[in-house]
């Protein structure tokens, strides 16, 4: 049977999924109210094939975008504050963010803080600073994204570093969530192996600590749990054949689906690699992929009947806990993600500050279990040194 690889959708918000679905942009931004775009993007996609494609469909529909490219891989306040003053000089009415979580997010937070007097970290995803904001005036943002990791496009947060304390903070408002999400698989064709193992760990540690996260929202579970499924299947030959329409298609659906789940809360694994992406300049999803173990592991008196339900939607032979983890540790194996920190070249002597660091980010109170410095150090230490056994 020929697999059905489009549909749209509306949750949390409008999603136009399929192959082809790029052509749409102009409609796009129609629906989300925007004339005078500026595009977001990372300045290694600033010249490719895609970008020059819809700057070209802008062109076609006489839409009047600005090219703004200056993102990190890890983002920052100052990539914030430059795509603002580009916003601001093209008398930009939108935002159209393209490519992976990073220009994703700062196309978010142009589009937020356009209307704001305050420095961005006051809306920082802590009680309800939210508040704190000017609502009116927020611009519409439509989100394309070209990576399946992170699924910013479905979210009301970004990930932001703060230069000044070298802590990546988690930057919130509804109204951050994009009008229209243009999830278009043949955008993510030529995303290297690495990239495409790294992103698809970010989706399978949004949707395992989604899953994880006390508390009752069968509908997050629901969805963490299919989310997973689509990663065990197809982020393999995603990453053997980028080329793969349905795989791909799969994996963006599953990003998607995990940002959509952790609503329900995320947990330790971001807590730990949001510092450790802070101070070396790692990569997210792959650090995600190194932690979750660990984590998990430390979890275990909380989450191992959950773990055992999840190893039997997956089929795993043992249908416990021990076979969810056995199956994690060959998965990343397979994806060629290391097995410690120290393979980042994260360092013992900085555990102490990252536990510190860890315990204050906002994803530590979706833990399974409660945690103190003391136990942040002690997963941190183990997750550097490879010990599954987490030091005793």
């Amino acid at each position: 049977m020929t697999p059905v690889l489009s549909g749209n959708w509306s949750y949390p918000t409008k999603i136009w999924h399929g192959p082809g679905t790029m052509t749409r942009l102009a409609e796009a931004c129609g629906q989300a109210g925007i004339a005078r775009p500026v595009l977001v993007t990372d300045s290694g996609l600033r010249e490719s094939g895609m970008i020059i494609r819809a700057m070209q469909l802008f062109e076609l529909a006489d839409l009047k975008p600005v090219l703004f490219s200056d993102v990190q891989g890890n983002p920052t306040g100052a990539n914030v504050e430059n795509g603002l003053a580009a916003y601001r000089a093209g008398n930009c009415d939108g935002v159209v963010a393209v490519g992976g979580g990073s220009a994703l997010d700062i196309g978010k937070c142009v589009a937020f803080m356009r209307a704001q007097t305050r420095p961005i970290w006051d809306f920082e995803d802590v009680g309800d600073w939210w508040t704190r904001a000017n609502a009116e005036g927020i611009a519409p943002i439509v989100a394309i994204p070209t990576t399946a990791g992170t699924g910013s496009e479905v979210g009301r947060a970004a990930v932001v570093t703060d230069q000044g304390s070298r802590e990546k903070k988690i930057i919130f408002h509804p109204l951050m969530l994009p009008k229209v999400v243009i999830s278009d698989p043949e955008l993510s064709v030529g995303l290297p192996p690495k990239l495409t193992a790294w992103t698809g760990m970010d989706a399978l540690a949004h949707c395992l600590e989604a899953y994880c996260a006390p508390g009752f929202h069968p509908m997050a579970d629901g969805i963490a749990v299919e989310g997973v499924r689509l990663i065990a299947d197809h982020l393999p030959t995603a990453v053997l054949d980028g080329a793969d329409i349905e795989a791909r298609s799969r994996m963006l659906a599953a990003a998607s689906m995990g940002a959509a789940a952790f609503q329900k809360g995320l947990g330790a694994v971001h807590s730990i690699s949001h510092p450790v992406g802070a101070l070396y300049d790692t990569h997210h999803g792959l650090t995600n992929g190194v932690v979750l173990p660990y984590v998990l592991l430390f979890n275990r008196p909380a989450i191992e009947e959950r773990m055992a339900y999840l190893a039997v939607a997956l089929g795993l032979p043992g249908g416990d806990f021990d076979a969810m983890l056995e199956w994690l540790l060959a998965f990343r194996s397979n994806l060629h993600v290391p097995h410690s920190l120290a393979d980042l070249g994260v360092e013992e002597a900085r555990a102490d500050e990252l536990a510190e660091k860890a315990l204050r980010d906002p994803s530590t109170g979706g833990n399974p279990v409660p945690m103190t410095v003391a136990d942040f150090r002690r997963v941190i230490l183990a997750a550097i040194r490879g010990d599954l056994g987490l030091g005793g």
